[in-house]
């Protein structure tokens, strides 16, 4: 559970963020702008399965890994608005290296959700070592896709991962697809169907050490962008897991499920707030430095109409996600709506600013020395994971309507 006597726990106001995330945002700005922007081409361009772990290890040593666990634990309990400003950050720089971490977190939810003590005094303090440690959260299928995200729909879902109870032990087999960080992760958060219960209705959360006999990864996606962070195929045969490692209960992994995608959103919405921020500040320091018409490109009215509704559409996004990440943290549980409209809209801003941005310089945005380009092609990326728009759209009219139920 998060240590609720922290000041991370204020809310944001229209003005300014709480002084410890303030403190947490600039700590994370320094890394982003001096450590990690000198590197951002050569991790895009890298192969698929090239990781740095350097430079995640840096990010650990600055509590990237841990910023969600309690002190309690041995984390630094900032909550969801201090990853969400965090996650922005490094964003602005690569939105790959903040999925990596975002990923951890991820993995991590369950456990916080649970409110296990005994779990969560065995896996949370193993993210506070020395050397980092990562996790992923596995629930992506080949053939299930958003059935596993809209609970109406679990009992539909098509040849979900099969949890069969035996002893003091239950056996998964199945498959994961597209797993975030599984390639690297320590740990996995793993979602099952317990076996004979139709589609995914028994949907079960174990937590799964990565090491065990039985389990295989697979080749990491070659992905357009978002490459700092490997997407993993991992295959499940008859990894036996202890009934100890259950979050939730049986059954219990649709709702943990819903509450850690409703926790994700605010974060995953400030990724696409940083990716919006990191195209807008190119084409800003763009239109300052070039001239046209003997004047620089920003005092054209064209250019400035476009910059000025950029700005706006950044400013916007981004006190949808502190709204949402502050109800995150300070309601049970955590609310569908204000996070699902905050990752819809910074989802679709993310690539009209990123294709703006390119409008407005030219070829130069086209050409991948300049960095305009991998903004727009991670811009793209997070309208697939925590939700599609179209997914998005279900939770929020759902939302809209629910009151006239009763």
């Amino acid at each position: 559970m998060l240590d609720t006597s922290l000041p991370e726990t204020t809310g944001p106001t229209f003005t300014s963020l709480p002084p410890a995330v303030e403190a947490l945002r600039d700590r994370v700005r320094e890394f982003a702008q001096e450590r990690l922007r000198p590197e951002v081409r050569r991790l895009d361009q890298s192969d698929a399965a090239d990781f740095d772990w350097q430079l995640v290890t840096e990010g650990h040593q600055l509590g990237l890994t841990r910023l969600v666990i309690s002190r309690q634990h041995g984390g630094l309990g900032y909550g969801e608005l201090g990853v969400a400003v965090a996650l922005e950050e490094l964003a602005a720089v690569d939105a790959g290296f903040a999925l990596i971490f975002g990923a951890t977190m991820l993995g991590q939810a369950p456990l916080l959700l649970s409110g296990d003590p005994a779990l969560q005094a065995r896996f949370l303090p193993l993210f506070s070592g020395d050397e980092p440690v990562l996790a992923c959260n596995a629930i992506t299928e080949e053939l299930a896709g958003c059935d596993l995200l809209i609970p109406e729909n679990a009992q539909f879902a098509i040849d979900v991962m099969q949890a069969r109870r035996d002893g003091d032990h239950y056996v998964l087999n199945g498959a994961k697809k597209f797993i975030t960080n599984g390639k690297v992760a320590t740990y996995a958060t793993v979602f099952a169907n317990i076996e004979g219960a139709p589609g995914a209705s028994a949907l079960t959360c174990f937590v799964v050490p990565l090491d065990q006999p039985g389990i295989t990864l697979g080749d990491v996606a070659d992905k357009m962008g978002y490459r700092a962070c490997l997407g993993t195929e991992m295959s499940f045969r008859d990894v036996r897991v202890p009934a100890e490692n259950v979050i939730g209960g049986e059954g219990g992994g649709v709702f943990i499920n819903v509450q850690q995608m409703n926790m994700a959103r605010a974060a995953v919405a400030a990724i696409s707030t940083g990716v919006a921020r990191g195209a807008l500040d190119l084409a800003r320091q763009w239109c300052g430095e070039r001239i046209q018409g003997g004047v620089p490109l920003h005092r054209h009215q064209f250019t400035a109409r476009k910059l000025a509704e950029m700005s706006a559409k950044v400013d916007a996004a981004r006190l949808l996600y502190l709204r949402a990440a502050h109800l995150a943290d300070t309601e049970i549980p955590a609310p569908t709506y204000e996070p699902a409209v905050a990752k819809l809209f910074a989802d679709r801003i993310a690539v009209e600013v990123a294709e703006e941005a390119m409008s407005l310089m030219g070829a130069r945005g086209y050409v991948r020395d300049f960095g305009m380009e991998k903004y727009l092609r991670e811009a793209l990326g997070a309208r697939i994971y925590e939700g599609t728009p179209e997914v998005l759209a279900l939770a929020i009219t759902e939302s809209l309507y629910a009151e006239d139920e009763f």
